[in-house]
Order: C-alpha cells, then sequence, then structure tokens
C-alpha cells in the first residue's frame, strides 16, 4: 500500500520535539485522517477536504525529515482552515491560504522548535509563503542540510561543471552551464538538453 493511516501516538517520530500536543490538537478538532506515504515525486503532501461523510484527509511524504515533515504538515492544515472559511471560493494558494499558512507557521516559530538556520528562512518566507516547500529554493536548500546523509548522492548545484549524474529511471545526464536558476544539463543517450533546479539532489557517477 503507497499510504498508511498513522495512529497519532506513532507520529510523534515523524515530528520535532515539541510540536507532537499542538499537531495532535489540530488533527483531533478537524477530525483529520492523516495517512503517510511513501516518496512522492511531485508532492510532498496533500489536502482532501471533507465530503459525504468523509473526514478531511491529510497526506505527508514519511521520508522526509522531522522539520520538512511538520512543515509540510503546517502546508496542508493551513489548506484545511482556507476551505474551512471560504470553501471553494479561492484560490488553491492565494492570498487567503497564505494569510493561514502564515498564521500557523508564526505560532510555531514561537515554540523554538526549529533550527536557527530554519527558523530564519521560514520567517523571511513569512510575507510570501511559496505555494511547495519545493519551489522555495532557499528553504529547500536549508532543510536538505537536515536529510539523512546518503553516500554518492549531491545537490545538482554542488557538483562540478561538466560532472556526469543519473537520476531516477537510470538517465544519465552531464552538467552545463548556469542559466539564470537552472543548469543546463545534457542526457547523455539522447543529446537532448534540460534545466536543473541547482537544490535537485542527484546521484554522482564517474565516466
Amino acid at each position: 500500500m503507497p499510504k498508511q493511516q498513522v495512529p497519532f501516538i506513532e507520529l510523534k517520530q515523524y515530528l520535532p520535539e515539541g510540536s507532537f500536543d499542538d499537531v495532535l490538537y489540530y488533527l483531533q478538532h478537524y477530525k483529520v485522517q492523516l495517512t503517510v506515504s511513501r516518496q512522492r515525486q511531485t508532492i510532498l503532501g496533500d489536502y482532501r477536504h471533507a465530503h459525504g461523510g468523509n473526514n478531511h484527509r491529510i497526506s505527508v511524504n514519511g521520508n522526509l525529515n522531522k522539520y520538512s515533515f511538520l512543515i509540510t504538515l503546517l502546508h496542508e492544515l493551513a489548506h484545511l482552515f482556507t476551505y474551512e472559511r471560504f470553501g471553494h471560493r479561492v484560490q488553491s494558494h492565494g492570498r487567503e491560504w497564505k494569510n493561514e499558512f502564515g498564521k500557523i507557521l508564526v505560532q510555531f516559530l514561537s515554540k523554538d522548535l526549529f533550527p536557527e538556520d530554519i527558523a530564519l528562512t521560514l520567517t523571511r518566507s513569512l510575507h510570501n509563503p511559496a505555494a511547495s516547500s519545493c519551489s522555495d529554493i532557499h528553504l529547500l536548500r536549508v532543510l536538505k542540510k537536515y536529510d539523512p546523509v546518503k553516500e554518492g548522492y549531491l545537490l545538482v548545484e554542488q557538483l562540478p561543471t561538466g560532472s556526469f549524474f543519473k537520476i531516477k529511471g537510470n538517465r544519465i545526464f552531464k552538467k552545463g552551464e548556469k542559466i539564470r536558476k537552472r543548469f543546463k544539463c545534457q542526457e547523455i543517450a539522447t543529446s537532448k538538453w534540460y534545466l536543473f533546479s541547482g537544490v535537485y539532489e542527484v546521484e554522482l557517477i564517474s565516466e
């Protein structure tokens, strides 16, 4: 099964110390069905509003480090709060959602749950939170520092120009020059060029 519903007491293992009680309050108060998913390439979490007798549903990728997991969960809770107030009348990541996400971030930031570098980056983003942690390059770069070390894996921006790397599907690329915020990389098998985010994690390989 790609997802599993997690008993609330087991949720502690996924969260930073000191955050469980506040998270539990929101999950119980809004009757949220929380599931922990395997790694998904395109999303870190997901929210589905209550309907047809079903409760609100939130899923979060279980491979995230504790700080990423909490931030993603708060992101999805902000969708819930927005839906409760506005229904479908507002944009998914519009002003209303940003306001709700900002408010809950301030609440959790006040509890000193995050390392200083993550807290500082989150504070700087409060006025205009990104639609996803994946799209906030500064936050993603800081959060990556707290991931488990994976031997042989680096961010694209850490690779020397001209080096070779591999991504999912055993596709091999050669790193090229930086074009604005992304790196131009050539796929060896097809000679086609692709743009990679600097904080995309890849496997370094020899020639």
